[in-house]
């Protein structure tokens, strides 16, 4: 990689991870797209992009850790099965065809994109069983650990509405999603890590710029900028970079 491509990467990296810490979020599904158009290989682009997660939210999980917002009960079972099936879609990943596996991404971001702009939590007036509980966690679970594996993705764009549903306070679904996919985008990287093929260096460098942008962006909460506004915004840049993806498969 030419010495622009490093310089481009951590100047995003920094900003959106900044950006997305304001607003209680990973960047992994940004930065997936964005090193494959500044030509990082998609074997490196997603294995990156995972351990960004890991690193930004970090410092978010143990603010809410710290502030009692994560709801162990309700997401162990989400964590456990993501941890277990996040390297299994990992070590997919070299063997899937590169134009489905940006399908698939585009199709992601299409989602994500319409989450960010339209998804509005609603608190259940009724509290659901624990067997209801533990199975839609675990589905969830394995689609977010999975596809998370495989896409870079980290997946919390499946599991919170899904925290949401089983009654967890917006925050409190926040929280527990955070730590979840802390832990399901770790393995993810794990099982990319086993296959070989990535730049220390390049992620070393990543990896600090997103602690760098996710310590900045937690100072700056205070910015005119509200979360619903960024949240307008990252959705319109998700669509966007979508539609360039899906221009380039069909063209």
């Amino acid at each position: 990689m030419t010495p622009v491509v490093y310089i481009v990467s951590a100047v995003l990296v920094f900003v959106f991870s900044g950006l997305l810490a304001m607003a209680g979020l990973g960047a992994a599904f940004l930065f997936v797209p964005f090193f494959y158009y500044l030509g990082v290989p998609l074997a490196e682009a997603t294995p990156t992009a995972l351990l960004l997660n890991v690193v930004s939210l970090l410092f978010a999980t143990v603010n809410y850790w710290r502030g009692k917002l994560i709801n162990f009960r309700v997401g162990l079972p989400v964590l456990i099965v993501a941890v277990i099936l996040s390297p299994f879609g990992a070590r997919l990943t070299p063997h899937v065809d590169k134009r489905l596996l940006l399908g698939l991404l585009a199709a992601f971001l299409v989602f994500a994109g319409f989450m960010m702009l339209f998804y509005r939590a609603k608190k259940r007036a009724r509290a659901l069983s624990r067997a209801v509980e533990v199975s839609a966690g675990a589905g969830v679970g394995s689609v977010a650990g999975f596809l998370g594996g495989l896409l870079g993705v980290g997946g919390g764009n499946f599991i919170l509405p899904v925290l949401n549903w089983l009654g967890l306070d917006p925050k409190a679904a926040a929280g527990t999603t955070a730590l979840v996919v802390v832990f399901s985008s770790l393995s993810g990287f794990l099982g990319h890590a086993t296959l070989g093929g990535l730049d220390p260096f390049f992620i070393g460098i990543m990896a600090v710029m997103a602690a760098a942008g996710s310590i900045v962006g937690s100072q700056l909460m205070k910015t005119k900028l509200s979360s619903a506004q960024l949240k307008k915004v990252i959705g319109v840049l998700l669509w966007l970079i979508a539609a360039k993806m899906i221009f380039d498969l069909v063209k």
